[in-house]
Order: structure tokens, then sequence, then C-alpha cells
């Protein structure tokens, strides 16, 4: 067994708040509440140590997809833990049914294996006036029958469905979803407020993408921003890298809904983590130019190239948001909402040891996971 391991000297971020000069101990796969007199101690003075990041929505990275064979999809799962994100959740695109019941059961195998937290459907169950970077020939309303054909092929993995709820069967799957501990998510809707509030009452717990693929904010149709914004019970993903959301649509999102309520999520593609060029995002194609995916016909924004630990540098940095709130919206938020809230999300004794380490300016200097460097930190 590994010695234990004390991180000392960092700025900790605790859900009671930033403790100075303070320090993580590691013991196996665990944080624990005391380490021995013999415990090796690194001194990481002049360092941020943070929750490794929970991502909920992302559909690839590396070059690699979920949509792809499982060496592919380590890939991507491989990529994004270098970038700080220890628990992800695998995102699918809209498809034929087929070809996602085949997936969800590949998805779900990695699952069992502890490489991923679970799956999350995006489509094909969305609208056609808001589908994005979604095959418009493959979508379908969201008939519960076949909702469910989706849960049963991910055989207890399903973590959450992403639905344009005014759809017929819209709301009778949104509470088949609740029945079965599922999340429904509202997105590429074009749902009206009222719409939107009903699905709500039904059992709907999320935004899908907040603002985008869906009606804008308007004084006389304020639509599903304004009912996913004002209700207690929905969290709102966030895409923050600086071209799904202008900053004052941020910061609105955080001031409204508050930090308790927001998950940032990455809404990655293939090119996450490698750069420029074309890739596939389903059966459509992208051109990724300047870091932003577009479809090659029609030039909707395609997914992102963003990572992690770049939506929390440009959160501190660029949006100025405390960094408690930040880490809240990386890992303890989405972890609640996975149900997972007693395993990660923190850096509290007895989660796994799921880390990141950042320097003063808020770059990765360090990834741990269950007690493992993933990007060992080099240290003066």
């Amino acid at each position: 067994m590994a010695p234990t391991l004390v991180l000392a000297g960092a700025q900790v971020v605790l859900p009671t708040g930033i403790v100075d000069d303070g320090r993580v101990i590691v013991e196996g796969e665990r944080i624990a509440g005391a380490a021995p007199a013999d415990a090796e101690v690194v001194d990481v003075r002049g360092h941020w140590l943070v929750p490794g990041f929970v991502d909920i929505h992302n559909h690839g990275g590396g070059g690699a997809s979920f949509s792809g064979t499982a060496d592919e999809v380590l890939t991507a799962i491989r990529t994004h833990r270098l970038h700080g994100t220890t628990t992800l959740v695998a995102s699918t695109v809209t498809d034929d049914m087929d070809f996602l019941v085949k997936q969800a059961g590949l998805l779900s195998e990695l699952a069992e294996q502890g490489e991923l937290a679970g799956i999350h459907f995006e489509g094909p169950f969305i609208s056609p006036c808001r589908k994005g970077a979604h095959s418009e020939e493959l979508l379908r309303d969201p008939d519960p029958a076949e909702v469910r054909k989706l849960i049963d092929a991910a055989r207890g993995r399903a973590k959450m469905v992403t639905l344009a709820t005014e759809l017929p069967g819209g709301i009778e799957s949104v509470r088949l979803l609740a029945e079965h501990g599922v999340i429904a998510a509202v997105g590429h809707t074009d749902a009206t407020y009222e719409q939107t509030v009903e699905a709500i009452d039904a059992g709907a717990t999320v935004a899908t993408h907040l603002f985008n693929a869906m009606p804008t904010l308007g004084h006389r149709s304020p639509g599903p921003v304004a009912a996913l914004l004002e209700d207690e019970r929905v969290t709102v993903e966030l895409i923050n890298d600086g071209t799904h959301l202008h900053p004052a649509a941020l910061e609105l999102a955080f001031r409204h809904a508050g930090a308790g309520r927001v998950a940032f999520i990455t809404d990655a593609m293939d090119a996450a983590g490698i750069g420029d060029g074309r890739y596939m995002l389903g059966p459509l194609e992208v051109e990724v130019s300047e870091g932003v995916a577009r479809l090659v016909h029609g030039g909707s924004i395609a997914g992102s190239t963003l990572t992690l630990d770049r939506a929390f540098k440009r959160a501190v940095t660029v949006d100025r948001l405390p960094v408690e709130d930040v880490v809240a919206a990386l890992s303890a938020n989405p972890a609640r909402l996975l149900g997972m809230a007693d395993r990660v999300g923190s850096l509290e004794p007895g989660r796994f040891a799921d880390l990141v380490l950042l320097d003063e300016n808020f770059d990765l200097k360090g990834v741990m996971r269950q007690g493992t460097w993933v990007v060992a930190p080099q240290l003066p």
C-alpha cells in the first residue's frame, strides 16, 4: 500500500470556505482526516488545491468521441482527466435508435468498470426548431416507450436525458425518467414559459446548456430561460468558453440562480484537447477554427473544444467569480446532482482523493484521481 501523502501549504477550497496554509491527507484512494507521523509531506505552497472537476455533459475529446469504440471512449476520458475532470458523464448525440441502444451497452460497461460516472442521452427527443448540431432527419418525439428503451439499454447507468418536453410524450417521459431516478433535462426546446413550468412540476431538474438551443428571454414571452432560472429545483448548465455565452448572460444566471444551482459543463466534442481541423459529431461534419466548432453545413455551433480547467480559469480571471463559487459549479453541484456527493465533489475526509492543483494564476499543475497522480506536479 502506498504511504500516506500530505499535500501541505496550499490554499485549500472546502465546502466551508478557503483554508490558507491548508493540507489534504491522501491515504490510499481516499482523503483522510489524520496522518501518521511517517507520512510523506509534499510542499505545495503558492498553489490552490480544489476538488477534481465533475462534467455532466461531454461528447468527447482527444480526437475521439463517446459515440466511438471502447478505445476511442477511453481516449476521450483520458484527455479530459489530463485537464482535471476526474468524474465524467458520457453524452451521446442524436443518432439511429438501434445505434444508441448499442452504444448505451458499451458505455454502461465502462461505467461498471469505474471509467465513467454514467450516460447522458442528448437527443433524439429534441425539437427540430432548436436542433443545433443534431441531425434533423433522426429526431423524434419523446415516446415514453422509446425513452424507456434507452434507459434499459444503459443497465442502470443512465444519468440524464435531454428532452424538448413540449413535444408529444414529453411530460409523460419526464415522469417516467423521474420514476426511474434518471435526470430529465429541458433542452434543445422551443417550449413556452408555461410549458417549461409544467415540465419542472412533472420532475425536470436540469437546464441543458441554459440560453443555448432555446428561445431567448423576452419581456412578453419569457420562455424557458425565465422558468428554469427562477425555480429552486432546477440546476442550470453553463458553457463558459467565451463563445456560447456573453459574460452578462453568465452573470445573470449566477445572480438569479445562485452559485448553488449552477453546473459548469464543457459540451466538448472530439477536438477538445487537440485543436483546429475537421471532425465528426455523430453523423455530422464539423469544422473547428480558432477553437470554435461549427457544422460544415449550416454553421451552427457544434459543441465546444472546452476543458474544465480552462472554464475554471476564465470564471475566476475574466468573469471575476469567487473561487468558492467556481468550485461549487465545477465539482460540488454536479456531484450532488449525480447522487455522488458522498464520494466526489469535495476535499472532505472519506471522499475519493480526486483533486486538482492550480498555481497562483489558476493554471493546472497537477491532477490526482482516486489517490493516483494523473498529472504529477513539477514542484521546486
